[in-house]
């Protein structure tokens, strides 16, 4: 074996890393040797060379004393030898003093810097934002919360997360990029400890946000950081708190834990009525999607003095730029009412409008083609064969959801997952009844040599759910989301070829829980999605900023309540004839319904709207063909 010489510069870094690493007595040794020996002899040179340098040989090695001295700050003093060593003594305790307080103060500094950078300080503001909470959702709701104070001069979000600060304003910066004049302020520190909340001044925020953790003990987190707010001294003012928990049963201890301020959201359920009423509906989601971010119209509850004591059906055509849906009353919201509605003086209107400004009173009666509105015969239900890929903790929701939905017309559900048998027995026992067939297959619908066998072509509508594969007991919620998502792309990418094998569009709608995996989809454009994650980003964020909202959304996502429906144009207004949407609106207010919108199929690839159109000027003038759609909220 060649052994190599080590270079001189190599041997001086060694033999200096083996002295720093000696003990703190024999490092001031070397360290008072190496100053000295490189103080005296430059001393002994500036004092041979000067222009004037002493007579006598004693008289220039006191000027050599003296520059010493004075370098090393130790005084430098001539005279008899009791008075330079007192100089010297009283210099040395001086600078030992001098250098105590100077490390004394730079620790001071150091360690309130640390404290900062690990975000531990109390943040001084009011009406602001708090999110307590760290986890994919996050991103979405700053972002939210960013579109939403767009129009404000300066707005502070605060987010206290058991994370480090540096990590968390990194994370935050990459991927929301610039933030405009909305600041967002992180800091450290566990959400379920009273004193640390604190330090986010939750007694004067505007609206609190408490974010289920990943894991499976993620709701038993939100319902002690809800206590933990509860415990506060002063309590949390008149702050709206919104929480969401994953597991339905925890909703009701969630709710009892957020006081009479908060408002709970249960996701799985919310999603799972959603992929419901998405299956039953093909595009539903694109409208949702367009309702509840702040990017386009949302909905706004306005005051309109100028039509108490007329009718809820004179005020679905009494505004040019808005779609009027509800009322907002002193006993809460309610959508669709009867037309012949009396409006009082208390009300408000609940509209779907660009903003609250832009709801201005214009009545647009004038607009109606009467001439055009068709009265069309109600349609018959007709019996619906659903698939269902996959299976996981809210499949048992989606099987109570469709069974929920009281139709004349028989439903069959063909359920083909990894799942354990026990789980869907109990779900068919729950579901079997009146007009609904569940069935269960076991089998891998990643496989493609499943789905080929599966006659997907042949179902009305296909639901693919996100499903976990065999994996550790110890793996985290994160961890099994993730592998959820991976297996439900690959069957996506199986169904996308059956679908181009047989050059026909296969009915689908999609669960996930992370919205970048959206993208990633092998599907074609305007596919419906239902992302977990996203989803109640955007419910809370529109709670926090509008609380009677959560009212809204609850008759919204419930059996018994008004829903949003696409149904066929040509049951409204003629085929081929040009037609305001003001004609629109009246031929629904015929069947006590309000029209919102519509969605052209011509443009149903088309992003970012994928033909759908929300809220558009009632003077404005389309041409419906068959297969186009209007979307109205109506009774279910």
């Amino acid at each position: 074996m060649v052994q190599h010489a080590a270079s001189l510069w190599r041997r001086l870094q060694y033999r200096f890393d083996n002295l720093v690493s000696r003990s703190t007595a024999a490092l001031i040794g070397w360290l008072t040797l190496a100053c000295l020996g490189a103080v005296v002899p430059v001393s002994v040179v500036l004092v041979w060379t000067d222009r004037r340098p002493p007579a006598t040989f004693s008289g220039r090695l006191a000027a050599v004393w003296v520059s010493v001295g004075q370098t090393l700050k130790i005084g430098g003093a001539v005279g008899s030898p009791v008075y330079v060593l007192a100089s010297i003594l009283l210099a040395l305790v001086a600078l030992l003093f001098v250098s105590a307080l100077v490390s004394l103060i730079t620790t001071g500094i150091n360690q309130r810097i640390l404290e900062l950078r690990m975000g531990h300080s109390a943040v001084l503001e009011a009406r602001h934002t708090v999110v307590l909470g760290w986890s994919d959702p996050i991103f979405s709701v700053l972002a939210e919360l960013v579109a939403a104070n767009t129009n404000q001069r300066r707005s502070i979000v605060t987010v206290l997360a058991a994370k480090d600060k540096v990590e968390m304003e990194e994370e935050i910066g990459a991927r929301l990029g610039a933030t405009g004049t909305t600041s967002v302020v992180c800091r450290t520190g566990r959400t379920t400890d009273p004193a640390v909340l604190a330090r986010v001044s939750p007694q004067t925020a505007k609206a609190i946000l408490v974010l289920p953790p990943d894991g499976d003990d993620g709701d038993a987190h939100v319902v002690k950081t809800l206590l933990a707010l509860n415990a506060l001294t002063p309590a949390t003012g008149d702050a709206i708190v919104v929480a969401a928990v994953q597991d339905a049963q925890n909703h009701v201890t969630a709710t009892l834990a957020a006081g009479s301020r908060g408002r709970v959201l249960a996701i799985d359920d919310i999603v799972a009525r959603l992929v419901v009423q998405t299956a039953r509906q093909p595009g539903l989601s694109l409208v949702y999607e367009e309702l509840l971010d702040f990017a386009g119209d949302e909905f706004y509850a306005v005051a309109a003095p100028l039509l108490v004591g007329r009718t809820f059906g004179e005020a679905l055509l009494a505004f040019c730029d808005a779609s009027v849906v509800g009322l907002l009353r002193a006993d809460g919201v309610a959508l669709n009412p009867d037309p012949g509605t009396r409006i009082t003086a208390g009300d408000r209107l609940v509209v779907i409008a660009r903003d609250d400004d832009t709801a201005v009173v214009a009545d647009v009666s004038c607009h109606v083609d009467e001439a055009a509105i068709v009265t069309a015969a109600p349609r018959p239900p007709a019996a619906q064969r659903l698939l269902m890929l996959g299976w996981n903790r809210r499949g048992p929701l989606i099987i109570d959801q469709l069974a929920l939905h009281r139709t004349a017309a028989p439903i069959t559900v063909d359920v083909v997952a990894l799942g354990d048998g026990p789980a869907q027995a109990g779900a068919s026992g729950t579901a079997g009844a009146g007009c609904l067939a569940v069935t269960f297959q076991r089998a891998d619908t990643t496989d493609p040599r499943v789905l080929e066998g599966l006659d997907v072509l042949a179902y009305d509508s296909v639901i693919v759910v996100g499903e976990a594969g065999p994996a550790p007991a110890s793996s985290s919620g994160a961890v099994r989301a993730a592998d959820a998502d991976d297996r439900t792309l690959v069957t996506l990418l199986h169904l996308r070829a059956i679908e181009e094998a047989a050059r026909r569009e296969i009915p689908l709608t999609t669960e996930m829980a992370d919205d970048r995996n959206r993208l990633l989809a092998p599907v074609r454009a305007g596919v419906d999605f239902i992302v977990s994650g996203r989803l109640v980003s955007l419910l809370m964020t529109q709670i926090s900023e509008s609380p009677y909202l959560a009212g809204l959304f609850d008759e919204l996502f419930t059996a018994q309540g008004g829903e949003l429906r696409l149904k066929p144009a040509t049951d409204y207004v003629r085929a081929g004839e040009e037609v305001t949407f003001a004609t629109v609106v009246a031929s629904a207010r015929r069947r006590r319904e309000c029209a919102l919108g519509y969605r052209l199929r011509a443009r149903a690839a088309e992003g970012p709207a994928y033909g759908v159109r929300i809220n558009p000027d009632k003077r404005h003038v389309v041409s419906f063909a068959a297969g186009d759609w209007v979307i109205v909220l109506a009774e279910r």
